[in-house]
């Protein structure tokens, strides 16, 4: 018998846009303009997103698990749904996150270059940081790269953000060079950062280490096929 997951990691689709641009303003809310999801899902053939949603236990499927409540409460929660369903527009508003059949709380872009996977970008949604999430994302980032046989995963942090850069160093990346004054909210420079091995027996044996840990500390979450 297959015990469910709390959590499942997927590639984005367009229903996923408008919670990802949720978490997208509250991790990066000086980016203007904001990221066009849209077009890089339908256009780019370079990239390749994926976001972690949480299952809500409110709900079987997609259909909610009926609850006592006032008439209006329903008729919310049932546009809230077909909304979901049928994918929100980018500037419609969207039910409240418990209302939701599954919550959106991060996202990473990854590019594929010649012989390298560039992660362009990785957030979570605030409520749910120093969950885990950030790094069940950077973990699916890598195990991307190395089903399509990109050897080198590369990316660029904060200077100043030291948190990541630990997570970054414990799974491999080293610092390779700089960005001066890349960031264009601050002008912070960014360190960039690379693993140029991921598809060597060694750091799969590493991945699978570190994959184990962190299952143990923060549960099991589903991987579905891209």
């Amino acid at each position: 018998m297959r015990i469910a997951t709390r959590y499942v990691v997927r590639p984005m689709t367009l229903a996923d846009v408008p919670q990802v641009m949720e978490i997208e303003r509250e991790s990066f809310p000086a980016i203007w303009p904001p990221t066009a999801f849209k077009r890089e899902l339908q256009q780019n053939r370079l990239a390749q997103y994926i976001v972690v949603l949480e299952k809500n236990p409110a709900f079987v499927g997609d259909r909610q698990v009926p609850q006592p409540e006032h008439q209006s409460g329903r008729l919310r929660r049932l546009f809230g749904e077909l909304r979901q369903m049928l994918g929100a527009e980018e500037d419609e508003e969207l039910p409240p996150p418990d209302e939701r059949a599954e919550l959106a709380l991060g996202f990473a872009g990854v590019w594929l270059l010649p012989d390298e996977a560039h992660l362009v970008t990785i957030a979570v949604r605030e409520s749910h940081r120093r969950q885990g999430i950030g790094e069940m994302l950077l973990i699916s980032a890598i195990e991307l790269a190395q089903e399509l046989d990109q050897p080198m995963v590369t990316l660029e942090c904060r200077v100043s953000n030291q948190a990541a850069l630990a997570l970054y160093e414990k799974y491999g990346l080293r610092q390779v060079g700089l960005r001066p004054r890349y960031y264009s909210d601050n002008q912070e420079d960014a360190l960039i950062l690379t693993v140029d091995s991921v598809l060597t027996r060694r750091y799969r044996e590493l991945l699978q280490t570190l994959k184990s840990q962190h299952r143990q500390r923060w549960g099991d979450f589903e991987v579905e096929p891209s």
